[in-house]
């Protein structure tokens, strides 16, 4: 635990990136050795950088959606890690925020994810983190990567990412919340209510 503790201290004075970050470095993540839910997911976006709380937006009020959890349990980290791709806002674009920046994962990740040995499940919302832990498992592109959801588990769930600007891609995906979520929705029920 201490370990842990001390590199997380270590990441929320990262400065690493600094000189790329637009609106600064405020490293948003949350992790407990005790965690068994892993959450992957791209980088902040100007409402997390501004509250420091992961998924506080449209898009985690989505994903709470379709994992069915209350935000309460969503937010209890001795249940539930949250280390995204990259931990600060990267700025925008120009359909959306940059990618996450590289530098996070390559220096963190490795040193974070040993840390918590009892997760039983990563949520890979998106593509980034899905290329990342999948390599060369990972399909040729975001959609075949869910489409084949069945073939990750018990280790990995890949997910679109919950944004609203991705109604589209669910629109024409309804197997999606038809099939996929309600599997979600059990596997996490019996690992965090284990």
């Amino acid at each position: 635990m201490e370990a842990l503790e001390s590199l997380l201290e270590q990441v929320r004075a990262c400065r690493i990136c600094e000189s790329h970050l637009v609106l600064g470095p405020r490293p948003v993540l949350r992790a407990s050795a005790t965690a068994r839910l892993l959450i992957v997911g791209q980088a902040p976006g100007t409402k997390v950088h501004a509250s420091g709380t992961p998924w506080d937006d449209q898009s985690g009020k989505r994903l709470r959606q379709w994992l069915g959890l209350e935000p309460e349990v969503f937010y209890d980290e001795s249940k539930v890690a949250i280390v995204p791709m990259g931990f600060c806002y990267p700025g925008k674009g120009k359909s959306g925020d940059l990618p996450p920046r590289p530098e996070c994962a390559r220096h963190w990740h490795q040193q974070l994810l040993p840390l918590l040995p009892n997760i039983k499940l990563t949520l890979l919302v998106g593509k980034y983190a899905q290329d990342y832990f999948l390599g060369s498992a990972a399909k040729s592109n975001l959609t075949e990567t869910v489409v084949n959801w069945r073939g990750y588990l018990p280790d990995y769930m890949p997910l679109p990412h919950p944004s609203p600007r991705n109604q589209f891609w669910l629109k024409r995906h309804p197997w999606f919340e038809q099939e996929a979520i309600p599997v979600l929705q059990g596997i996490v029920a019996d690992l965090l209510h284990q």
